[in-house]
């Protein structure tokens, strides 16, 4: 097993490691996705659950950069509008859901650690998640994507922040934009299985978990 004892600050993913993101990702990407075919920007399609969720994990502006590069602007920018639109009202709506044991863990944790939040999101689905599950009862600072404009890597977020908080760290995710954070120096990475990531991209990962609880046997 990897020796985590000098780790100090665990940095969280949020999407696919503490919160069940498809329940509400897939209806809303659905919804952006009729809009495109409604305009005829895109044919019309019946996506497996799974074909949606590999979005999961990326920034608005990588995921229409790879899923359609030759969408215009405007129409990115209305689709990207809907997916937004649609979760943030689902989170008021309470159809959002946490991973079990997802808050309990993170009070284990606090106890010991200084915990940060880093997720490819905006800053409105972020602010609703955290009144939601009163995440700033456990994180001592929160980040998104939105707040570096969605032009910053998780990597170079990270290199910005992290002599805020005391070394040693980890970064816990399910995607291979939070492992590459582990290639930092003083930085590890714990890779989550049960998230949207495929295994290769676990691959980078210092160690990998089945459950966000099994963090308490580890840290």
């Amino acid at each position: 097993m990897k020796d985590f004892s000098n780790v100090k600050t665990i940095i969280f993913d949020y999407d696919g490691t503490l919160h069940d993101s498809g329940r509400i990702y897939i209806p809303a990407f659905k919804r952006a996705y009729a809009y495109l075919v409604e305009n005829e920007q895109a044919p019309e399609k019946v996506f497996q659950d799974k074909e949606i969720t590999r979005w999961l994990g990326y920034s608005k502006t990588e995921m229409w950069e790879l899923f359609m590069p030759d969408l215009v602007d405007a129409h990115k920018t209305e689709a990207s509008r809907l997916i937004g639109e649609t979760m943030v009202d689902k989170i008021s709506r309470k159809e959002a859901h946490l991973y079990p044991a997802a808050l309990e863990t993170l009070a284990y944790l606090k106890e010991k650690y200084t915990l940060v939040f880093l997720s490819n999101c905006s800053i409105d689905y972020m602010e609703s998640h955290a009144d939601m599950f009163n995440l700033r009862n456990y994180f001592t600072d929160m980040y998104c994507t939105e707040m570096y404009g969605f032009s910053k890597s998780k990597k170079e977020i990270v290199a910005d922040f992290k002599h805020n908080y005391p070394s040693e760290y980890v970064i816990v995710g399910d995607r291979h934009q939070d492992l590459e954070v582990g290639e930092m120096d003083e930085t590890y990475a714990i890779g989550c299985t049960y998230g949207f990531g495929q295994k290769e991209e676990l691959e980078k990962a210092d160690m990998s978990i089945n459950d966000i609880s099994e963090l308490k046997n580890i840290l």
